[in-house]
């Protein structure tokens, strides 16, 4: 059983009190990189792997899509993407992204957010993505940057009054599995260095299109609390690659 922490009812709850999950994609710091490196989303067939809430999906409807997909391991998060408006329009499917198994060819673009870190075997879901897509198509993700998976603790290191001294960068290329806290909970996560995020997809032969560390933007550094010290360090990696026509 792959692992499925959000259908966990205490950590579903905390994770539904996010600001991401109230207020979508305007409250999420790497939004606008990750619009900024989508191609055209038109009268296009789109595949969302750990969909959760359905934001991205509901982004491609309202952008022409002919048809969008999203796949989710978590039957709350669907449940709760499926009470949207629009939400009939768009296929939802309740699966591991690792055990899905789309069409081949079947999809202009597949986009991911924040789900793929915790996937073990990385190198057969970017087979199974190539092969979803069709020639000249799109594949846009983001994931936790190695920089801030690479020690496992996934946190601050602190002086005797909380406040944050440096972010610890340790054990970066012993990469794998990782146990860290998340919300209060313990969630098993993998790290990989940038080698190993990239390498697959030129393995691939696929095209890189864009690489984007994302910053906050300066709305949510003036309003969010402790904003600021997101600029001392990484904290996501988007990618965007396509596959030769």
């Amino acid at each position: 059983m792959k692992q499925n922490k959000y259908d966990d009812a205490a950590f579903f709850d905390k994770y539904a009190a996010m600001a991401r999950s109230v207020e979508g994609l305007s409250a999420a710091g790497e939004w606008p990189a990750f619009q900024a490196m989508l191609p055209p989303l038109a009268g296009k067939h789109i595949l969302d792997l750990g969909c959760g809430y359905g934001w991205h999906c509901f982004y491609a409807q309202a952008q022409g899509a002919a048809a969008v997909t999203g796949v989710d391991i978590s039957a709350k998060m669907l449940a709760r993407a499926q009470q949207a408006p629009g939400a009939e329009r768009i296929s939802w499917r309740q699966a591991a992204m690792e055990d899905y198994h789309p069409e081949s060819g079947a999809f202009d673009v597949v986009l991911s957010s924040l789900a793929f870190h915790y996937v073990a075997d990385w190198p057969a879901l970017c087979r199974k993505v190539v092969q979803a897509l069709k020639p000249g198509g799109s594949f846009v993700f983001s994931v936790e940057h190695p920089v801030f998976t690479a020690a496992g603790t996934q946190a601050w290191h602190c002086d005797d009054e909380g406040k944050p001294l440096h972010w610890p960068v340790d054990h970066y290329f012993s990469t794998g599995r990782r146990e860290t806290c998340f919300l209060g909970e313990s969630v098993v996560k993998y790290h990989r260095t940038l080698t190993d995020w990239l390498a697959p997809l030129f393995a691939l032969q696929l095209h890189v299109n864009g690489l984007s560390e994302p910053q906050p933007s300066a709305h949510l550094l003036a309003t969010v609390p402790g904003m600021q010290d997101e600029l001392r360090r990484p904290m996501m990696l988007i990618i965007s690659v396509s596959k030769p026509a």
